[in-house]
């Protein structure tokens, strides 16, 4: 077995393996960057070496300042997580080489599923069903465009390198390919260097379907059943679930047994995930499910295999790599419940899903479930959570920084239940609970999708979230009975008597002045708080401030210091940069005429691209920037004047 392990990761992945390691009695060391010095997987771990400066690629993607660090804390393994080096088939043979133990599958099969069009080929040989689609080698424009009108829209153009989202475009029309082309060769160079691109009929109704493998070095491979991926945003995961809902057991035989041969074609070991495409316009259906690709890491989202199979798939990798055989058998494997989990991002879904970045200076994580109440338009919950349990997997701790250099996920928030519909009432209330300042997060998204009644009655699909808009919202404050309860944890002995509503010879006032994010408001200790207020909008009071959560935005609330009004204007117009980034390119000139809605330039930050739009109707009356201009958060790039009438 294996005695010391370096996790060649950070952040929440990080620390997830040293937690199963610890269990094991296994030494662990961390790697960071600069930017990762007092970062949480770094205190977790028994030994940290310092690998370079905050950029991925002068750090964690450095295999050889890596493998340096495993041989100078003597390090008998390298986990690598998933992202950065994780499928970089050349660093596991470098692993190897150094005499060190690689617990991730064969550098040979991360090779053969590494490129999506080899795959492909490979996949239909072993007799695995694949979308429609063209994976030559001809990658001139003209050819990639001809072939996309035989294919018919709408297209799918995906990067042959690509993964977690990112070198992948939907294209509605032979007018838009050219330009949806151009933007995705740029992001799958960035990413993975590698522009290479091939061409999907992009199916309508489509669900995420994905199957757990795992194999040994003794031949053994077995599934660990199913996860449905569907509710996605820009083609990264949102929410996941296990087992898929609606999928009965013929389907899940015929899906999870073509995930076997899978493996077995590229003589698989270790964790992997068969990514598969699903036609969902008539249910789930074996002959409408495609392979799409193949993972050959651990996913982001293997937590909710884990509660619904009760097996700790760190464990496995580190017992496979060490030589054991698998310690399950197929026949020994049962699905047990339903499990849910949520990716909670640092960012804005109002602004776009644009990155928020700084300091977590207040940071408050849900630690267990509770009842949970939802009143709607159309449908009144109040239940209680039955039997139903949470597991919160996180990279970060209040005081941490959210830095730009890395993807921006801080936690991820699980639920398991007997059935699909308490793992969700559980998940519901987590989301509602988070509580993070000043920080952004998507927690509100994540309870808007969750309270969405097609969401229950499984209309899911990977538009779900572009098909639901108003699942996201912009924050609109705190309500009265958050106001209220805050004006309650902030009236007390220690504060002034006049703050508690105290007039001479007049009766004693309700009525408590506050702010709120930078608002003046009101809370009333007159007005009843139900007994639920606090589960679905929990609130602290940390010294002189009550932080308060209300669907899953946080607000900050003090008491006010006198009863005039705060006015804040924005900049009508102003066209600000939402982080720090590079302008890709400029599309609008000064002086000319836009329509609210369109396109102005394009900023990359975090390997992405981020369309900036006009606001309204106008005319573009400045514009500072030029393409590959560095920016900083807030930094003006354009404004826009509005036309009069």
């Amino acid at each position: 077995m294996i005695q010391s392990l370096l996790i060649a990761n950070r952040g929440e992945i990080a620390c997830r393996v040293i937690r199963t390691a610890r269990g094991m009695g296994i030494r662990t060391v961390a790697v960071y960057s600069d930017a990762d010095a007092k970062a949480l997987h770094v205190r977790q771990a028994d030994e940290a070496v310092h690998i370079g400066p905050s950029p991925a690629r002068e750090s964690y993607l450095v295999g050889e300042k890596i493998i340096a660090a495993a041989r100078a804390t003597g390090a008998q393994a390298i986990h690598p997580g998933y992202g950065f080096l994780s499928e970089n088939a050349e660093f596991a043979q470098a692993v190897l080489d150094a005499g060190l133990v690689w617990v991730g599958p064969k550098p040979a099969s991360i090779t053969a599923m590494g490129l999506k069009d080899a795959a492909k080929a490979r996949m239909i040989a072993a007799g695995v069903p694949v979308t429609p689609g063209y994976l030559g080698e001809d990658q001139s424009e003209a050819r990639l465009q001809a072939e996309a009108d035989a294919i018919g829209y709408p297209v799918l153009i995906k990067a042959v390198a690509g993964g977690g989202g990112k070198g992948m475009r939907r294209v509605e029309t032979a007018a838009d390919f050219a330009e949806a082309l151009a933007s995705c060769r740029r992001e799958a160079a960035a990413s993975f260097g590698d522009d290479r691109v091939l061409i999907e009929k992009y199916i309508l109704s489509p669900r995420h379907i994905e199957v757990q493998v795992f194999g040994d070095s003794h031949g053994n491979v077995v599934h660990l059943f199913e996860r449905d991926c569907s509710l996605q945003r820009r083609h990264q995961k949102v929410i996941e679930e296990a087992p898929a809902p609606g999928m009965d057991e013929a389907t899940r035989e015929a899906v999870c047994s073509a995930a076997v041969r899978a493996a077995k074609a590229v003589d698989y070991e270790g964790a992997g995930t068969i990514e598969f495409i699903a036609d969902a316009s008539e249910g789930l259906r074996a002959d409408r499910i495609w392979f799409m690709e193949m993972n050959t890491r651990l996913q982001v989202e293997h937590p909710v295999t884990e509660m619904i199979t009760g097996v700790d798939l760190v464990e496995w990798q580190l017992r496979v790599a060490s030589g054991e055989p698998l310690p399950k058998r197929q026949d020994q494997l049962r699905i047990d419940g339903h499990a849910i989990e949520a990716r909670l991002y640092a960012e804005d879904p109002a602004k776009g899903s644009l990155p928020s970045i700084g300091k977590l200076e207040y940071f408050r994580l849900p630690e267990k479930l509770e009842p949970y109440e939802y009143r709607g338009v159309d449908n009144c919950w109040h239940w209680n959570v039955q039997d139903a349990r949470l597991r919160i997997d996180t990279g970060y701790e209040e005081g941490d920084e959210v830095t730009p250099f890395y993807d921006p996920m801080v936690a991820k928030l699980i639920a398991h239940a007997p059935d699909r519909l308490n793992a969700t009432i559980g998940l519901t209330s987590a989301a509602g609970a988070v509580r993070c300042w000043p920080v952004k997060t998507n927690a509100s998204m994540l309870h808007g999708l969750l309270v969405e009644p097609d969401f229950h009655r499984v209309r899911l699909s990977t538009a779900f979230i572009d098909d639901h808009p108003d699942v996201i919202h912009e924050d609109e404050g705190p309500g009265q009975y958050a106001l209220t309860r805050a004006a309650e944890l902030l009236v007390s002995s220690d504060l002034p008597q006049r703050l508690q509503g105290f007039r001479l010879n007049a009766p004693r006032e309700s009525r408590v002045y506050l702010d709120a994010d930078g608002k003046a408001v009101e809370g009333d200790m007159a007005c009843e708080v139900p007994e639920m207020h606090d589960i679905y909008g929990p609130s602290e009071r940390v010294n002189d401030v009550v932080f308060a959560s209300c669907g899953g935005h946080t607000h900050r609330i003090t008491v006010r210091q006198s009863r005039g009004t705060n006015t804040h204007h924005a900049g009508d117009g102003a066209i600000l940069a939402p982080m720090p980034g590079k302008v890709i390119s400029v599309d609008v000139a000064a002086g000319d005429t836009v329509a609210k809605g369109q396109k102005l330039l394009v900023l990359e930050a975090m390997k992405m691209e981020h369309a900036l739009t006009a606001p309204f109707d106008g005319t573009v009356a400045e514009l500072t920037v030029t393409p590959g201009a560095q920016v900083q958060v807030e930094a003006l790039l354009a404004r826009v004047e509005q036309e009069e009438g």
